[in-house]
């Protein structure tokens, strides 16, 4: 490679540009398909960079760091998403009793299934630290995974595929469970598949997205949590 292309593929703008140029690809196909859930922006865009970074031989720290600021973006996002939530907050105060039960009960499983999965395979102390938040949005994720020594490289494909299976898998499983509630529909989906569900509850329905950004928050809260204490009481830190 020559030494201009060297000094492009380490400058910020080509990984900018690709990872923009992606989405767009991926949200025009994804319309296009009449929103088939195989098709979300999410899977496809991933798909192409990925694709483009294996071909050119780029490794992940190079692309991460060239897109730092839409990562810091994420946490804004986050935070924005406390709109559609307060159009909700009625309902969020007559049914906490329930959510409360389902969020610790689901995060409690996100993080046993991780690391049970991951140690009846085999995996590594490293590895099992890096998936044990997979089921947290990135932003709390990732910094989970750094202070118990994980690999944020390996947490962030964990929890992307995490979100992707989800987003894809919770529409027909939630019609073969017969639950129509959109409140129900859409914490499930927040608590399963965090923003990447959340951003798909949003296109379905205004309830259903209100409440998978309740769920969202709330299970990265508690994943942030229990976490170390479930490593802690493995005896891993």
């Amino acid at each position: 490679m020559s030494p201009a292309l060297q000094a492009l593929a380490a400058s910020p703008l080509p990984w900018l540009v690709l990872t923009l140029l992606a989405y767009v690809a991926a949200v025009r196909l994804y319309r296009r398909s009449g929103s088939n859930p195989l098709l979300i922006p999410v899977l496809t865009g991933t798909t192409l960079v990925v694709a483009v970074l294996l071909s050119t031989g780029t490794p992940y720290e190079t692309y991460r760091a060239g897109t730092e600021w839409l990562t810091l973006c994420i946490g804004p996002a986050t935070v924005a998403l406390a709109v559609p939530l307060f159009a909700q907050r009625q309902r969020i105060r007559a049914l906490w009793r329930p959510l409360c039960v389902a969020l610790l009960a689901g995060c409690t499983a996100a993080i046993a299934s991780a690391l049970l999965l991951a140690w009846a395979l085999g995996a590594t102390r490293e590895t099992l630290l890096s998936l044990a938040p997979k089921s947290a949005t990135m932003p709390i994720a990732l910094p989970v995974v750094e202070r118990l020594g994980g690999l944020p490289s390996l947490a962030a494909v964990g929890v992307a595929i995490t979100g992707i299976a989800g987003a894809v898998l919770a529409e027909p499983l939630l019609r073969l469970l017969r639950v129509q509630d959109p409140a129900v529909r859409g914490f499930a989906a927040g608590l399963t598949a965090h923003a990447i569900g959340t951003a798909r509850e949003l296109q379905v329905h205004p309830t259903s997205g209100a409440f998978a950004a309740l769920a969202m928050g709330l299970n990265g809260v508690a994943t942030a949590v229990l976490t170390p204490v479930a490593i802690a009481a493995l005896g891993w830190i």
